[in-house]
């Protein structure tokens, strides 16, 4: 890996508080970080919420974790430099990024999973799944994903691929899959939505 680069606003999709950071990778300023870890530690966090996560907010926490190495911290809104671009993610930072579960995700000691979700890198290249206990945290996992991993997969319980996008792409189910389901719902008068 090269040299350490310092990330400035030229990395950011958008800065300012009039944006929601929550579900979003943000960009930390390099002043926020202690003196002795500039060096070691990434500037890049997901930021799981907090009252400091909202646009124009009324608190300051911000709640986040590390994509250097997974550690959960609390910085303030002012510590926050802006949402990252999806490029400047490294491949060891996309990996860590797909081991968070969804912000509000239901405790796995109380709640059993249905579904795993699965991030790859282009040349295949993936960690362990992550449990999912509803639809709700399978469709919150994708759209924390989707921007920063080349593909995301989700399965059931007994592994199957239920769910599958490649670069922003939903590749399976088909789209005309999609559409029997949802036609079929219409006529028997339940929109639930379902993997």
């Amino acid at each position: 890996m090269g040299e350490k680069i310092v990330l400035t606003q030229a990395e950011c999709l958008r800065t300012g508080y009039d944006m929601d950071i929550g579900g979003k990778v943000i960009v930390l300023r390099p002043s926020a970080l202690p003196e002795h870890c500039r060096e070691a530690k990434s500037q890049l966090y997901f930021c799981a919420g907090g009252n400091g996560s909202k646009a124009n907010p009324s608190g300051r926490s911000v709640f986040a974790v590390s994509l250097q190495d997974g550690e959960r911290v609390r910085w303030y809104r002012g510590d926050v430099l802006g949402i990252a671009k999806p490029k400047i993610l490294s491949e060891q930072e996309r990996l860590q990024l797909s081991q968070i579960r969804p912000p509000g995700a239901l405790d796995l000691q109380t709640h059993e999973s249905q579904y795993s979700g699965y991030c790859f890198l282009p040349d295949g290249r993936y960690t362990s799944g992550v449990w999912l206990c509803s639809v709700q945290e399978v469709w919150d996992y994708i759209e924390m994903q989707k921007d920063y991993q080349h593909r995301v997969m989700i399965c059931d319980r007994d592994d199957f691929c239920v769910f599958e996008m490649v670069e922003g792409k939903v590749t399976y189910p088909t789209q005309e899959a999609i559409e029997t389901h949802r036609k079929a719902q219409e006529q028997n008068g339940s929109m639930e939505l379902r993997l």
